[in-house]
């Protein structure tokens, strides 16, 4: 797709963050069936929901420029997709598995903070601010996710050091 103006960048970009946040929505749904743990089901549960409340604001923030989503590959997501479910089936201890599920559930949502935080630039950089606060409530959204997969990512290193030192 060729672009010439930043309004077409910026519809490109917000786009390609609309793909990727659908496709979150599905994976996070996905996790959480792989979850054994009730607390980080829910946990992963709720981002689910959070990311569907995105892509709700997402789809407004079209609304008020005045544009529809371009369709766009999306083969990145795939790869982590299925890089995801074969690295998680050969996973056999639980609690490495639980580890191992937060801490893909940080790497995909590092990558999403990062394009938000372009995308609100973005937003204001072409006079969108509207769409610009409605960003930055998606990527609050996503920064409070990190802070909560770090504090369960804690308590399991934390249960499992106690674990072994009362063995």
């Amino acid at each position: 797709m060729a672009v010439n103006s930043p309004q077409e960048m910026f519809v490109l970009l917000l786009s390609d963050v609309r793909r990727k946040t659908e496709r979150s929505v599905d994976f996070y749904q996905e996790a959480s069936k792989i979850a054994e743990e009730p607390e980080i089901k829910e946990a992963i549960e709720a981002r689910a929901f959070v990311a569907q409340k995105s892509l709700d604001k997402i789809d407004q923030a079209f609304k008020l420029i005045n544009q529809k989503p371009v369709t766009l590959s999306g083969r990145t997501e795939e790869v982590f997709v299925e890089d995801f479910r074969r690295e998680v089936a050969e996973i056999k201890t639980p609690l490495v598995r639980r580890i191992f599920v937060l801490s893909k559930l940080l790497h995909l949502t590092h990558w999403r903070i990062g394009e938000y935080m372009a995308l609100v630039a973005a937003a204001d950089a072409t006079g969108n601010f509207g769409v610009g606060v409605l960003l930055e409530s998606c990527l609050g959204d996503y920064l409070a996710f990190v802070e909560r997969n770090r504090r369960i990512i804690r308590k399991l290193v934390e249960l499992k050091a106690t674990t072994r030192a009362t063995a």
